[in-house]
């Protein structure tokens, strides 16, 4: 029998024979442009995409070693003292610090008032005198101040720009896919000037107190570091450490599954937009991180056109020959609607009331 690893407060880590894990398609993005990005490659996009399935994105161009340094700065922010982390506590347009219970993304599982994880939002830097700075989800970040993290913000806004170039080439592939130009996501309107939100996130370890079944408790009690959903922009990016707790659910069959630690790779997963802009030939990605006693740290990179984009099926998936290659409706399944307007009623959803 493998050896159980006693974790802090008594939890127990779930042994490696007893997790289902899933192992994705990986896509490798180190050709110089998308002409040398093979069809096999695409095709196992595709096919991801249609599994609701997350894919990997490996060879990027961000080095291990700078994804590792993201790692250790944002573990030095969520060290520091909660006095000093709520001084750079969220403000109205989603930048800043989440404490533990501040959001909840699945009301009709989670038992408790929301996930445990804490977060720090980054967002593209816009002046607070600039016009665009009105709008919902732009605005000027906020940082913590130099003399508690040096160097802090200028990691983190070089990640931000780099990993907004690596979310511009899986877009290129994902719009070959769907019959697209190559450069169909990267007009103005879009990508060309996002909303693109890092987010650090630190799950709790010493959550769950419990037996050898602590996966089954975990579920039946309704505690997760993030409850069951999908996220609601174009892609998301994901970069976690070596402690498993990301699941997704498989299309076949409807089981949940842990998502396997890649180092060094992006595991992406699709965003309820390109599931409308796709009228369903594309599905969002179904996901939790459930708790398993042990502290873990990911970074989140959420990627959506910008706020006054349109998002209404594409014409490529209108088509008789497209809706039946994929099996999917042939009627269009969603009204056009503002990205500005569906980003605000979903942060709305899923924003947990700390006052009740």
């Amino acid at each position: 029998m493998e050896k159980k690893q006693q974790l802090r407060d008594g939890a127990v880590e779930i042994p490696a024979s007893n997790r289902k894990v899933s192992v994705f398609n990986s896509i490798d993005l180190s050709g110089p442009n998308i002409q040398q990005i093979c069809i096999c490659e695409i095709w196992a996009l595709f096919q991801a995409c249609l599994d609701c399935e997350f894919f990997y994105v490996v060879n990027h161009g961000i080095s291990q070693e700078f994804m590792g340094q993201v790692f250790s700065e944002s573990k030095r922010f969520f060290e520091l003292p909660l006095a000093e982390k709520m001084k750079v506590f969220r403000n109205e347009k989603h930048r800043g610090y989440t404490p533990v219970l501040d959001e909840l993304s699945d009301p009709g599982s989670q038992v408790h008032a929301g996930d445990y994880k804490e977060g720090y939002y980054i967002g593209v830097e816009v002046p607070e005198d600039d016009p665009q700075a009105e709008k919902p989800f732009y605005g000027p970040n906020v940082w913590p101040a130099a003399d508690v993290l040096s160097g802090w913000r200028q990691t983190m806004e070089r990640f931000h720009k780099e990993a907004l170039e690596v979310a511009r080439a899986v877009a290129r592939i994902i719009a070959v896919g769907l019959d697209l130009e190559a450069d169909f996501f990267d007009r103005p309107e879009m990508l060309g000037q996002p909303i693109a939100i890092l987010r650090l996130l630190r799950y709790g370890g010493g959550i769950l107190i419990c037996s050898r079944a602590i996966s089954f408790w975990t579920f039946l009690k309704g505690i997760f570091g993030a409850g069951a959903h999908s996220d609601n922009g174009l892609i998301t990016l994901l970069a976690i450490d070596e402690v498993f707790g990301l699941q997704d659910k498989n299309a076949q069959p409807q089981v949940w599954e842990y998502v396997a630690p890649l180092k060094g790779a992006f595991i992406v997963s699709l965003g309820d937009m390109l599931e409308r802009w796709s009228n369903c030939i594309f599905r969002s990605t179904l996901h939790r991180v459930v708790g398993n006693g042990q502290e873990g740290y990911s970074k989140a990179y959420f990627v959506e056109p910008s706020h006054d984009c349109l998002v209404e099926c594409l014409p490529t998936c209108k088509s008789e020959k497209k809706s039946s290659q994929v099996r999917r409706n042939h009627n269009l399944l969603f009204p056009p609607i503002k990205c500005g307007t569906y980003r605000s009623q979903r942060c709305k959803d899923t924003r947990a009331d700390l006052n009740g």
